[in-house]
């Protein structure tokens, strides 16, 4: 008799200095595919995440399914993703748990659940919200195997390591890998269930914020740490490894970048991996991200750059007000300055403000308007922006709900009511605005846009204003102790043996800082 296993996906990052809660309306706005829809997107011919990925971790793990000729059944409960934002409700988050609980258990027996998982999601007053998701998840299906994986920013705790079989996390940055990594994960599950594995997981955390430069996994300084990940991989016995880098806006005490080591049945192979990943990751704290420039300096470097202009755009990133780390998306500090010293320079921006679009949705194309545009969201971090400028388009477009395009002299300004999710060209194109026309185009994203944008991209500019994605915002979150690189810190064991529960807090004190 075949043996039936469930998938389902929650997925959100949160930053927890945004004021913008996420909604469930941000959910089922953005993605939400449940039942029969879910399995043919994910099937061969499928489109797993419109807009953004063919094939994703689902779809990888259902492809794992099918590869065992009948023997396993892929049970589809539901996929719901929301774009990165502010915590969710503690409402939102206990709907999405309840329909999670109710549709394993109405889905009949069941011998073991995929739970895909970003693994930084916030909420309010619930810590640790997706350690208590993988445990909903194996009580509705009687205690079976679970297993989950994360995106590499994914926050791991102690009771995230117990609430899951098997935790499974990216290996590429930006990320090119999520449909393998959903196969890695149902072949573990298949090969537990089949009881040709089982699986023993180790972990190492680190009191580490911010370090590995750009952590992109094809360069220095953290090429290394992906390489020995793979080569750690083809090792007999060995099922998954992985690093986390955290996501350093994310509000739990314990944040930290961790590594954790997935075997079958070998404790010790598996502590020595997970300990030689943290000791390299830790050697490589102190090369932090790239230092950005102010929005004037990065507005005189785009217009130096006329022959680069000329063959493509300069690309700049808005790196204060990042909506896929869970900015706002209303900063109009880096706008006011285009406008004031962009001028000749054809600009495509972005701005998040349901209010504009509320007061523009009834006017007509073409019409001339005066209103102000962002700085309403997160009045702390910027103020409204006076604008004039004229109607170019209506959109209604999926994630971002309306959509106004208004020309402003030199600067295209795309108004979105939804989160302004600027990382694909597809943005801007979608709402008419050619690339290529542009000399400067702005997108609210770290560094995935950079593979993106490459046929475009001919000089990449990152601007600092102020915001609650500049790196050192998160210095004011609290933690369990000191943290690189805020605090000066001169070894990483102590806090690591009490963090998973090894020594108690006497024995770990004084140990740790500098």
């Amino acid at each position: 008799m075949s043996k039936r296993i469930a998938f389902v996906r929650i997925m959100q990052e949160s930053n927890a200095l945004s004021p913008v809660e996420t909604t469930l309306r941000d959910f089922e706005e953005a993605h939400y595919v449940t039942g029969d829809a879910l399995l043919r997107s994910v099937s061969p011919g499928g489109h797993e995440l419109q807009g953004f990925f063919k094939k994703a971790e689902l779809a990888g793990f259902v492809d794992a399914a099918r590869h065992s000729n009948g023997e396993f059944v892929p049970v589809p409960i539901f996929s719901a993703w929301a774009s990165s934002g502010g915590p969710l409700s503690t409402n939102v988050f206990e709907t999405l748990e309840q329909r999670m609980i109710d549709g394993l258990r109405a889905a009949g027996p069941l011998d073991g659940v995929y739970v895909c998982l970003h693994g930084a999601m916030g909420v309010v007053n619930i810590g640790d919200p997706e350690s208590r998701l993988l445990r909903s998840a194996r009580q509705a299906i009687g205690g079976g195997p679970v297993v989950t994986t994360h995106d590499l920013h994914g926050n791991i705790t102690k009771a995230r390591i117990e609430a899951a079989d098997a935790i499974v996390g990216y290996h590429t940055n930006p990320h090119r890998d999520h449909a393998r990594c959903g196969r890695k994960a149902g072949d573990i599950l298949i090969g537990m269930l089949r009881g040709e594995i089982k699986p023993v997981q180790a972990w190492r955390t680190l009191p580490v914020i911010l370090g590995g430069g750009k952590t992109l996994d094809f360069m220095s300084p953290m090429r290394a740490v992906f390489q020995r990940m793979k080569k750690m991989e083809k090792m007999r016995d060995v099922l998954a490894t992985s690093t986390f880098m955290v996501h350093p806006w994310n509000d739990d005490p314990a944040l930290g970048w961790a590594t954790v080591a997935v075997t079958n049945r070998d404790r010790d192979l598996a502590e020595r991996l997970a300990d030689e990943l943290a000791e390299m990751n830790w050697q490589r704290r102190h090369e932090q991200p790239p230092a950005f420039a102010n929005a004037d300096d990065a507005i005189a470097t785009a217009r130096s750059a006329s022959w680069r202009r000329k063959l493509g755009v300069v690309t700049m990133s808005d790196a204060s007000d990042v909506v896929t780390a869970g900015a706002p998306g209303d900063s109009t500090h880096l706008l006011k300055a285009l406008l004031a010293k962009g001028q000749g320079l054809l600009t495509y921006a972005a701005v998040r403000d349901p209010d504009a679009i509320e007061q523009l949705w009834s006017r007509a194309d073409g019409e001339q308007v005066s209103l102000t545009v962002g700085g309403k969201l997160d009045p702390s971090r910027s103020s409204p922006l006076p604008v004039t400028g004229k109607i170019v388009a209506h959109h209604q477009r999926p994630g971002f709900l309306k959509v106004i395009v208004l020309a402003v002299d030199h600067l295209r300004l795309v108004i979105t009511e939804g989160p302004a999710m600027v990382m694909r060209p597809s943005f801007y194109k979608d709402v008419g605005l050619d690339i290529w026309k542009a000399d400067i185009v702005v997108v609210k994203n770290f560094f995935p846009f950079l593979l993106f944008f490459l046929p475009y991209n001919r000089k990449t500019v990152f601007v600092r204003t102020q915001g609650t994605t500049d790196f050192d915002a998160s210095f004011a979150l609290t933690f369990d102790g000191p943290v690189h690189p805020r605090d000066p810190i001169s070894e990483w064991r102590s806090r690591d043996r009490l963090r998973r529960g090894i020594v108690g807090p006497a024995d770990a004190a004084g140990s740790s800082a500098a």
